[in-house]
């Protein structure tokens, strides 16, 4: 992100979108518990597909390093996320 005059290069951005913060771990958690959830449900209908599957193991992986992630550096956001997405029990 480059300054240029002194003004912010990303400058456009809508005030909602700078306060969703993407790059948070809770963000990227929410994101790929809804792509888990969207591959789950496709699954079911074609069990035979092998590539989604796969790339389902992939998501499911990297949610659950995050969560470590999380669990490790604050514990209080890691129970309030896992609470709100309801993907362990608590």
């Amino acid at each position: 992100m480059k300054k240029k005059g002194g003004r912010n290069f990303f400058g456009f951005m809508v005030k909602e979108e700078k306060e969703e913060n993407r790059g948070s771990v809770e963000f990227q958690v929410f994101s790929f518990t809804n792509k888990i959830r969207r591959l789950a449900s496709h699954l079911e209908l074609h069990k035979k597909d092998f590539s989604s599957e796969r790339g389902l193991r992939r998501l499911l992986g990297k949610r659950r390093r995050l969560l470590a992630y999380l669990a490790k550096k604050n514990r209080v956001r890691y129970k309030k996320l896992i609470g709100q997405l309801n993907i362990r029990e608590q």
